[in-house]
């Protein structure tokens, strides 16, 4: 999930996903040109990002991504590090909604603060890729067997937790004035593990900048 926003949704979606603007008419044909499309490289209205472009991201400087027990708390895992890699799969004339599609997504760094757990083995993001939806409001969301699986460490040995996302739903916001996608206490339910694991898990993680490597690494724009 790239450096996503409206020139104007402060998708979740995050960001996951703010709010964005709309983009000048085409000059021309082709990646190189300026393009009234959803996404846009450089500036909103700049570049068309081209269908096949691969979309990369980390999370904003100084935040973490957190997986909470509750909406309000901090209880829960928390990682210091995480990216996002996309791949581009449609980007029509704005305004409108252009898909990708999720293809990697990893979490490290991570530490935990459930009562009895010593530390977080990994966070693993399963059953990728995943569809993504960017509309021009700045809308993200993300659809599919959305699932992560948590190993902790405990005074008892390794244990293992596999939440879902809600409905097979993630949301949220891009904004082009922040340059960033969040996602805000997006619900997951666990599907298996012991009483360790906490019984619903809220994802939050704002990533910025969104950058189109296949374009030398430009910042992305929704319009």
């Amino acid at each position: 999930m790239p450096r996503y926003g409206r020139a104007a949704v402060g998708l979740a979606a995050v960001a996951l996903l703010g709010s964005l603007v709309a983009a000048a008419p085409a000059s021309a044909a082709g990646p190189a040109a300026l393009a009234n499309t959803v996404l846009t490289t450089g500036s909103a209205g700049g570049t068309a990002v081209a269908v096949g472009d691969t979309l990369q991201a980390s999370l904003q400087t100084g935040t973490t991504a957190n997986f909470y027990s509750s909406a309000t708390g901090t209880t829960g895992v928390k990682c210091a590090a995480s990216t996002f890699t996309a791949k581009a799969v449609t980007n029509p004339v704005a305004p409108g909604t252009a898909t990708e599609s999720l293809t990697g997504q990893a979490f490290t760094s991570c530490t935990s603060n459930v009562v009895g757990t010593l530390g977080v083995n990994s966070v693993t993001v399963d059953n990728l890729p995943y569809a993504v939806s960017v509309t021009s409001a700045g809308a993200v969301t993300l659809t599919g067997s959305i699932q992560s699986t948590v190993s902790l460490r405990t005074l008892l040995g390794n244990v293992t937790c596999v939440y879902k996302a809600n409905g097979g739903v993630v949301r949220g916001t891009a904004s082009n004035a922040t340059t960033s996608i969040a996602f805000v206490n997006q619900p997951f339910t666990k599907s298996s593990g012991p009483g360790t694991c906490f019984s619903s898990a809220y994802f939050s993680a704002t990533y910025a900048p969104v950058r189109d490597t296949t374009q030398g690494g430009a910042t992305v724009y929704v319009n």
